[in-house]
This record gives C-alpha cells, structure tokens and sequence, in this order.
C-alpha cells in the first residue's frame, strides 16, 4: 500500500482556545496516528514492539497550513514514505478537506531504534519495501532542511522539570510535548497571535523524566525560534520555528 489514507473527524481535542479552527498541535497529532497506522499495516507499529524491539523516532517536522479546518470538519488525509538511507528515511502527508481542497501539507523525518539494545537501527531494504516507498515529495525538495541555533538575542523565558505525563513508550519526552514549551516560552503577544502556518521541529537529543529544561527564545528573519537545551545548557533537545 504505496498511499495510505485515513479520515479524521476535527474534534475538541484538535482545536484551541483561541478559535474553532485546528491548532497545530492537532495537525501533527494526526499526522503521528496516520503514520501509526500505516506502521501498523507494514508489520512494524506499536502493537509489534515486543517482537521486533523496534519503534520509529521522529527526527523533524516541516509543515506548511493553507487554510485551516473548523471544528467538526471531517479530513481526509493521505500519507506515503519515501526513499531512505540506511540510518533515516522521510514520510509526507497531504490533507485535504470536505470539497478535496488541499489545506496542508507537511514531511517528517525519522530514524529506527532498538529499544531493546538502545541504539540505532539499520533501515533494511526489507523494511523500506515493507511501505511501498513512493518516489514524489509534498514540498519542492526532498530534503528537509536543518535548523540552526540563533546566535543572538536568545531570552531565557521559560524554565521546567519534565513530568511523567510527558514520557512515551521510548522513555523519553513524547515529541508534540515540545510542541507545548514552545508556546509556554513565548511572550504573550506572540502567543496570542493566531496559529503560525508555517512551522518546523528539529528534534536532537531527547529529555528524559526529571530533567531541567530551559526555553530560549529569539525573533531571527522574521521568524520566532524557541530553542530547548539542558539546564546546564549543554545539550540541545530541540529547535521550535515558528512563522
């Protein structure tokens, strides 16, 4: 199955205070199940970890909103891997509305791991073929690019200990959490805003339960970063951007 496709009906859970519109949140929420489920089809979701140790890490989110959906919308969303290397492969989605209208669209990076050995996994050609890799791209390029750490004008402007609410089945911080610090680092007329439409996550090292986490945030051309490091600061666990 090169193209999985699934609905979505835009629930509570997927709006926001701010409006009756989906948040972003709600976005990548559904773009995790989809590609839950397709893993599930392909012999290697969530269900199968006790056999295969394995479980899919998500490394970067790129997703770029055209017009945004309401509450009690129903959307029909498609999603379809890509071509891998032997350490990371990348996945798309497209989600179009009642009148098959595109209204978003996004790509995501991944990596496999072990959980059992905790350590990275070998991206098979068994394993790419399992998905029926399709070879277009949702966006000009393929290739999603990294983000970079502003240098400048960085404000510490919010400061946490990682909840057990927050841990998934990898044990470390569940990836839409980050989604979450950000908005909380944000100063509060940015917040208020409306939803950006444009937004990346680029993921590095993963926080764990009872770690200290410090948010930094800048505005660098025309974008807001939040940047999440350590408390010592030496490690980066990711990069927010939001425009």
């Amino acid at each position: 199955m090169a193209i999985f496709e699934h609905e979505y009906m835009v629930n509570m859970e997927k709006i926001g205070s701010k409006s009756n519109l989906i948040t972003n949140k709600g976005l990548l929420n559904i773009f995790q199940d989809i590609g839950c489920l397709h893993s599930d089809v392909a012999g290697l979701g969530i269900n199968d970890i006790p056999n295969t140790h394995l479980s899919w890490v998500v490394l970067h989110w790129k997703v770029k909103v055209l017009k945004r959906a309401k509450y009690g919308e129903i959307l029909k969303v498609k999603t379809w891997s890509r071509s891998a290397t032997k350490v990371h492969c990348y996945r798309d989605f497209a989600v179009y509305n009642q009148n098959d209208e595109l209204i978003c669209m996004a790509t995501s990076k991944w990596t496999l791991t072990n959980i059992e050995k905790k350590s990275l996994e070998k991206i098979t050609d068994d394993i790419v073929a399992r998905y029926t890799p399709e070879e277009k791209y949702i966006f000009n390029t393929p290739e999603i690019e990294k983000l970079k750490e502003p240098t400048n004008n960085q404000i510490l402007t919010y400061t946490f200990k990682v909840p057990r609410r927050d841990i998934d089945v990898n044990n470390h911080v569940h990836n839409l959490y980050y989604l979450d610090y950000a908005y909380e680092a944000l100063p509060e007329e940015i917040y208020n805003q409306p939803e950006f439409n444009n937004l990346e996550i680029m993921y590095k090292t993963g926080a764990k339960l009872g770690n200290i986490v410090n948010c930094y945030y800048s505005n660098y051309d025309n974008s807001h970063f939040i940047t999440l490091k350590s408390e010592d600061n030496s490690h980066l666990h990711a990069i927010i951007k939001l425009s």
